[in-house]
């Protein structure tokens, strides 16, 4: 069979499974959390500003006038207030485009500001993005979108109903990181020695990187209740079959997939290459030249990991620094524990990848050599 052909094959057995893991999921009938009858979220328009005390920093009160763009009441005109805040509200002009929270009862709508309409901007922003990356990557830029959009509907559509139907979300992570990893190699690659080495090596890597969290948090006694939101995650625990305390290891390994995917496929390219530069390259030295291009790697990735979960928590470095926490307190928050061992565990995945990569590729591309 043809290395395309091949590529087909395995991409539409692929999207037959996800269908069946999809249906099977799907139509999960969800506890209900909150009463949200009568409220609906409506694209709205400033008509007018009637009223406002609004501060010279912006925050304050304003009653508006809005004329619905969205819903069951599209085009009426209603009054709303909007109450600008940091994360709610907005400083309302007219014609200013904002999404409203409409609540309907006895025949009576009450409407308040939720927020600016960004919607649309996020969208522009995103296509903007595709488009960079297809100006730039030509067909592999399209496969790295298409591999992208499928990891995030298999999070969305398969992962996340799996955990809600009480399946141990270690588990579902394992199984959708596997997944994933399979099919963006296969878009990438299509089904050779290359692909093999990288699908190999990433899921091992990612395997290593949740198994090290586990154990920094049994021996540093860091739990997934130790989170922040937690109150709100324990009721949610409550009222569904979620296993909260298993959240933040799974999180862990979706969250270094991406690093260790990325380290997996460039060593398994690279000795790709030499091995089609160099036919008679032995096993050894495939593995050392492996070892090499890794290392250089890890110096790299590494910090680019834990600058990124030091980038995720500024605030409560902030925090740190203005407030001058000692050392034993600082050392003990349960904060920084959480990013220490998330960066620490998504590192070591990628620094194991390079040597099961490197082995596993050197062996498969000089298998057939005397």
């Amino acid at each position: 069979m043809k290395q395309k052909q091949m590529k087909r094959v395995c991409l539409l057995i692929a999207g037959i499974l996800f269908l069946l893991l999809f249906f099977s999921f799907s139509g999960i009938k969800k506890t209900k959390l909150l009463d949200t009858d009568g409220r609906n979220f409506e694209k709205a328009e400033v008509t007018k500003v009637i009223s406002g005390n609004l501060s010279n920093s912006g925050s304050g009160k304003q009653t508006v006038e809005l004329k619905l763009l969205s819903g069951d009441h599209k085009g009426k005109t209603i009054q709303a207030t909007s109450s600008q805040s940091y994360l709610f509200g907005a400083k309302c002009k007219k014609g200013m485009k904002v999404i409203a929270i409409v609540n309907e009862s006895n025949g009576e709508l009450v409407a308040s500001v939720y927020s600016v309409n960004r919607g649309p901007m996020v969208w522009l922003m995103a296509a903007i993005f595709v488009a960079i990356v297809v100006a730039v990557g030509g067909r592999k830029g399209i496969s790295s979108i298409l591999s992208l959009i499928f990891t995030m509907l298999c999070i969305f559509f398969i992962f996340l109903p799996m955990i809600y139907k009480g399946i141990s979300p270690i588990l579902a992570a394992v199984l959708v990181v596997a997944f994933t990893t399979v099919v963006t190699m296969c878009m990438v690659d299509g089904i050779t020695k290359k692909s093999v080495a990288a699908m190999l090596g990433t899921i091992i890597g990612v395997v290593f990187s949740g198994a090290f969290a586990l154990i920094f948090g049994q021996v540093t006694s860091i739990t997934g209740y130790n989170v922040s939101d937690i109150e709100n995650l324990v009721y949610v625990g409550e009222m569904t079959d979620i296993k909260i305390g298993e959240l933040l290891f799974a999180g862990i390994l979706i969250a270094s997939l991406g690093a260790v995917m990325d380290v997996g496929m460039s060593i398994a390219s690279t000795l790709n290459e030499l091995k089609e530069q160099n036919p008679q390259v032995m096993l050894k030295e495939l593995f050392q030249s492996g070892m090499n291009v890794g290392r250089d790697m890890m110096e790299t990735m590494t910090n680019t990991l834990i600058l990124a979960f030091t980038g995720g928590s500024i605030n409560t470095l902030v925090f740190i620094f203005a407030y001058n926490y000692e050392y034993q307190q600082v050392i003990n928050m349960y904060s920084v524990g959480i990013e220490i061992m998330q960066g620490l565990s998504s590192s070591l995945g990628v620094i194991m990848a390079v040597p099961v990569t490197s082995w596993i590729a050197a062996f498969l591309y000089s298998k057939n050599q005397k």
